[in-house]
């Protein structure tokens, strides 16, 4: 499946990004992830419909807030946020479990 944008009320969801438009990879080493790899393993989840991952961001500056990871496999939903974004990230959450449901997932 090609990546899904979400629209979750305050906050919208896209897919990991580290291009010369948006680069990912600094937020996402605040949730502890410095794999240099791993948007390019998340966007993979994404070709295999394996995982969906998506980038709980602020709509007017796209800053990454958080991110949650949508397991196809159990349609368990796995989140992390930043330091002060947990309630951003956690109404992500509940929208991308609307979204399992929708495609039969979760």
């Amino acid at each position: 499946m090609d990546p899904v944008e979400i629209n979750a009320g305050a906050w919208y969801l896209r897919a990991l990004r580290a291009d010369e438009r948006i680069d990912d990879r600094p937020a996402l080493a605040d949730l502890g992830e410095t794999d240099p790899e791993y948007v390019t393993r998340s966007l993979a989840g994404w070709e295999q419909d394996r995982a969906y991952s998506w980038a709980v961001c602020e709509p007017t500056t796209g800053e990454l807030l958080g991110e949650v990871v949508l397991d196809l496999g159990d349609g368990t939903i796995q989140l992390r946020a930043r330091r002060g974004h947990a309630e951003a990230t956690q109404t992500a959450a509940d929208s991308v479990r609307r979204f399992a449901q929708s495609i039969g997932t979760g």
